[in-house]
């Protein structure tokens, strides 16, 4: 049985930001793999379903980003699922947009749901993480960068990284994380080849 968290914030006026690309996965992964829809449980939108013969819940907090850690250790608790189970997909700004990397622990990367998530369930779960690039400067200018929407081109690329992570989400439910990131990784050569 897994766990799969899209980070993001509640609210029509987040729907389409940067900080939101976790929400997006669960509901690309959701539709790929005909999920029943999300229902509102443990502090969040949970829907149910399974990829490669496993159980799978799908979970979006809505508990806004600072507090994901509330919403993932309720519904973690409640089905018995490890850390090693749960695959939190959130934006990652030290990644170009649309760029796809997992990996598993580690530390928060200055991302305030992956802290909370941290600080509730230890950091040894599975992260796959969305580039959304990175704004000239720091603070405010950071803030407005993961709340503003994407440009058209960066919406392309994000697009391209949100069917690769559901199209291949179960590479890492059947054979783990290392194989999970080798996939990603020769999917992307190829596209590159290929472009």
């Amino acid at each position: 049985m897994f766990l799969i968290v899209g980070l993001g914030n509640p609210g029509t006026e987040y729907a389409n930001t940067r900080h939101n690309i976790g929400f997006m996965a669960a509901d690309a992964i959701a539709g790929r793999y005909g999920f029943g829809p999300f229902k509102a449980k443990f502090d969040g939108l949970l829907a149910e379903g399974k990829i490669e013969g496993e159980k799978v819940y799908l979970l979006k907090p809505q508990t806004f980003m600072n507090l994901s850690g509330n919403s993932v250790v309720k519904a973690a608790a409640f089905y018995k699922i490890p850390p090693q189970n749960v695959i939190v997909i959130h934006d990652d700004m030290d990644l170009q947009p649309g760029q796809l990397k997992a990996k598993l622990g580690g530390g928060s990367g200055g991302h305030n749901g992956i802290k909370s998530i941290d600080a509730h369930i230890t950091p040894g779960y599975n992260r796959v993480r969305i580039g959304v690039g990175h704004p000239s400067g720091k603070g405010e200018k950071v803030v407005s960068h993961v709340l503003s929407g994407f440009s058209k081109d960066d919406k392309k690329l994000v697009d391209e990284a949100l069917e690769t992570a559901a199209a291949t989400i179960g590479v890492l439910i059947k054979d783990g994380i290392g194989a999970y990131s080798n996939q990603i990784g020769m999917l992307k050569s190829r596209q590159k080849n290929n472009s």
